[in-house]
């Protein structure tokens, strides 16, 4: 009996592997060959005007980056918006979850509204929000001029010491409602008899939140977590339209794609999002293991 449920088992995997193969034959070819290419161009001088006459380096590139400060401004950049942006969101995601949880009238309405700045395209957001912030023609500055909260106009995105806060606040308004949708699918599903329970043994709705809202959801805000840190970790054209090359807001991916592009240095170029490759893989390692860990001992 137990040859027979063993066999059956490996017929599954094998036809659990023979439905994956097309997909990730499909996954090698339109994201490991790419990554393979640029793997191997961060060890040569290729250049984008004579790629095919590059020559090998080795780590050559890799220690021009080391020693390069604006690189490691833009990993700086990076990080910093990667944790600042993802904490806000988790925090306010969260807060607007529990609140569109609790019955109200126009729940449903509020839900479809929230979702709005989600499903408007990053590139479109961005430039929306360029204008909003404008010095001279912004609505943000007229409002602010209008209330007496500042004396003449501030260029949000011009000022290196505000334009990373002005970038940080646009992701926050426009992924906040990616986090409050994992969330509050969580709390959905959550069983009102723990609540009931919890009524009766005098818990109040601060001491429900941490004993059983918090470590229910702890799965959801995991998940929540490590994608937007992912995305974070890789932002682009929000940086890009709002700021352009500017190196007080200029992330990794940023600076890779004008030394790519601008400066044609493939091979230069290559390395740092090969770095940027190994940074992302890193910190999503970390998070994985760190969430199994705490999932597993809760």
């Amino acid at each position: 009996m137990a040859g027979l449920a063993s066999g059956l088992e490996r017929q599954r995997r094998r036809a659990a592997w023979l439905f994956l193969a097309p997909m990730l034959g499909v996954l090698a070819l339109v994201a490991g060959w790419p990554l393979l290419r640029t793997v191997y161009f961060s060890f040569t001088d290729a250049t984008l005007y004579d790629i095919g006459g590059h020559g090998f380096v080795g780590l050559g590139n890799f220690r021009l980056l080391a020693a390069d400060p604006n690189w490691w401004r833009a990993v700086w950049n990076t990080l910093f918006f990667a944790a600042v942006s993802v904490t806000l969101e988790v925090v306010l995601g969260t807060v607007i979850a529990l609140t569109l949880n609790a019955q109200m009238r126009g729940r449903g309405l509020l839900r479809a509204a929230m979702l709005i700045p989600w499903a408007i395209p990053t590139v479109v957001s961005a430039q929306m929000w360029g204008w909003m912030l404008h010095d001279q023609f912004g609505v943000v500055n007229a409002v602010l001029l209008a209330l007496g909260l500042v004396s003449e106009p501030v260029a949000f995105v011009a000022e290196p010491s505000l334009a990373l806060w002005a970038v940080i606040a646009v992701d926050v308004w426009k992924t906040t409602p990616f986090v409050a949708l994992l969330v509050l699918a969580a709390l959905q599903v959550l069983p009102k008899e723990l609540y009931e329970a919890a009524e009766v043994d005098g818990l109040g709705p601060v001491g429900a939140f941490f004993r059983i809202t918090l470590p229910l959801i702890r799965p959801a805000l995991m998940v929540a977590v490590i994608f937007r840190t992912l995305d974070a970790l890789r932002v682009f054209d929000l940086m890009f339209v709002l700021t352009g090359n500017s190196r007080a807001t200029a992330s990794m991916s940023v600076y890779a794609r004008q030394q790519l592009v601008d400066f044609q240095e493939v091979g230069y170029g290559s390395a740092a999002s090969t770095f940027l490759f190994l940074i992302i893989a890193a910190v999503t390692a970390v998070a994985i293991t760190a969430g199994r860990v705490r999932l597993d001992n809760r």
